[in-house]
């Protein structure tokens, strides 16, 4: 299943302290970015939930903010830090030293101290369960929600494969006509513009034409690539990188088939091509 690299998710529960709430949010990236945005209490559960997010996620930036909302009735910070206060303390000594006419910290600036409260006990391996819980139950909803998303994307491409490869056989059939008729164009052209030469010196200029101007090859790779295209989207898995290879490669044989056409029916196919394939190439960036 192809999946999108767009999505978001958010898992709450109640604990002692308040509601506990685990929101995910993710967007378009080279590679897997993790961003944190944790609660001090909760900061000891960061590594597990990045552990648990790149066991499912491969691509993409993802934000994860992980906070209490506490109730009223929550424990509250009832003693201060003295590890905490010892520390600031400390600092405002070695501060003193270089502004030695500075006002002496505020009980208020104190309190407000981050750590300077000490927070209630908490049953630490109950929260690790709940934390570990909410994230399952987000990571299970953003994954939904890329795949949604995903099948969408993969649809839309498969879309304009099946465009390309219809303006392909469209054409192919018209190629003999057309370099026949270009290369009696040419003839006459270099019969005027050579004047007394023979036939033997115009037969050689068209033949250097033809190959300059056959476009076989290019029709046989477009064709493969848009059969590997159908290939990777039905087999699903991290395909992004793939497909946006695959969209370049059909992005270079489009613009060959351009400055090779020896018609107007060639050079419209090799433009509207271009347009399928930037196209394609817009919707591969969203894909994991």
């Amino acid at each position: 299943m192809i999946q999108s690299m767009t999505g978001y998710a958010v898992a709450s529960a109640e604990s002692p302290r308040g509601r506990l709430s685990l929101e995910l949010r993710s967007v378009n990236a080279r590679f897997l970015d993790l961003q944190f945005r944790v609660a001090d209490e909760l900061r000891a559960l960061e590594p597990a939930l990045r552990e648990q997010i790149t066991a499912r996620l491969s691509r993409g930036k993802v934000d994860c903010r992980f906070f209490f909302n506490e109730t009223d009735s929550a424990p509250r910070a009832d003693r201060l830090n003295a590890e905490a206060l010892q520390r600031l303390k400390q600092l405002e000594d070695q501060a003193r030293g270089v502004f030695p006419q500075a006002a002496a910290l505020r009980i208020a600036d104190v309190l407000r101290w981050p750590g300077g409260l000490a927070q209630p006990h908490a049953d630490e391996e109950a929260l690790r369960c709940l934390g570990a819980d909410l994230c399952r139950q987000a990571l299970d909803e953003l994954v939904a929600a890329r795949a949604r998303e995903g099948a969408k994307l993969a649809a839309a491409i498969g879309e304009r494969v099946a465009a390309m490869r219809g303006r392909v056989e469209e054409v192919r059939p018209l190629l003999p006509a057309a370099i026949q008729s270009y290369q009696k164009k040419i003839s006459e052209r270099l019969r005027e513009a050579l004047g007394g030469a023979d036939d033997e010196r115009v037969r050689a200029e068209i033949a250097v034409f033809a190959a300059k101007s056959d476009v076989d090859e290019e029709l046989e790779r477009l064709g493969a690539h848009l059969g590997e295209v159908d290939r990777v989207l039905k087999k699903g898995g991290a395909a992004g990188k793939r497909l946006d290879f695959l969209a370049q490669e059909l992005n270079r044989e489009a613009n060959t088939l351009a400055s090779k056409a020896a018609s107007k029916e060639l050079s419209d196919c090799a433009l509207e091509l271009k347009v399928l394939v930037e196209q394609v190439r817009e919707q591969v960036q969203n894909i994991e």
